[in-house]
């Protein structure tokens, strides 16, 4: 008796991680389109570091912030 009960107690634990698990969705993957700009932008931005002659963590920064599209201006 007692191991009828720990193994029903078992199959509706294993069942009830595995409802939980399906309801979790993969996130959708990225559109080509949506890949080329981001290229294209990130090889814009890389063109001005080189044109403001930065280089290591100044250039990092420069990259990210212009990635984002915030102001680089005053970099």
């Amino acid at each position: 008796m007692k191991l009828s009960a720990i193994v029903s107690a078992g199959v509706a634990v294993l069942f009830s991680a595995s409802v939980a698990f399906a309801q979790a969705s993969a996130p959708a993957p990225a559109a080509p389109a949506d890949a080329a700009a981001k290229a294209a932008k990130s090889k814009e931005c890389s063109k001005e570091a080189d044109a403001k002659g930065l280089h290591g963590k100044a250039r990092k920064e420069f990259r990210a912030k212009c990635k984002k599209g915030d102001d680089t201006g005053k970099m």
